[in-house]
């Protein structure tokens, strides 16, 4: 007997299928980037959710790019999405990581940084304790130079990557990114 998740399938939307806002963002992609990830689509089956989901991804921060994308390959992994560990390993070596990097980021042993470390041990702690790492974690993390105020901005950027991870992970619409080592 088929259950009613097994009879539910999502499928990509086509630019023709989301909303007027939807297509503007999709036309912006698709001069940008050359296409529109699966992903990012996915989020146009909702009429804002597109636009909102990008608002706060390209927020103001006082994280840099690179240590964005440390957390969102923690999160990813810890998450298991087999949607945005591939995105955020290509991502992430346009911002100049190497492919052993990419796999000591998502294992959170970071041994190229001592401060990528502090943080994708913190990440990788708070993502798997459901917001609450530990007091040594913590102290590490400051220890290592952030602030206060990144702190904020790394349980904003562990929310957005929790928002897709979960999307992906309940979705299950297909990658459309080069395949991973799995760890």
């Amino acid at each position: 007997m088929t259950t009613l998740a097994e009879s539910i399938t999502f499928a990509v939307p086509t630019r023709e299928e989301v909303s007027p806002a939807n297509q503007a963002i999709f036309d912006h992609m698709q001069k940008a980037f050359g296409r529109v990830p699966n992903l990012y689509a996915t989020f146009a089956l909702n009429e804002t959710g597109l636009g909102d989901y990008l608002a706060l991804q390209n927020r103001k921060s006082t994280l840099t790019a690179k240590e964005r994308e440390v957390i969102n390959l923690v999160v990813s992994q810890v998450n298991d999405c087999k949607y945005c560990v591939p995105a955020h390993t290509a991502v992430a070596k346009m911002h100049g990581f190497t492919d052993a990097q990419v796999l000591e980021i998502r294992r959170a042993q970071v041994t190229f940084d001592p401060k990528l470390d502090a943080l994708a041990k913190f990440v990788k702690e708070t993502a798997v304790n459901k917001g609450r790492p530990s007091e040594k974690a913590l102290e590490h993390l400051f220890e290592a130079g952030y602030t206060q105020a990144s702190l904020i901005d790394m349980v904003m950027v562990i929310g957005d990557k929790i928002m897709s991870n979960y999307l992906h992970n309940i979705t299950q619409i297909p990658v459309d990114w080069p395949a991973v080592p799995n760890l």
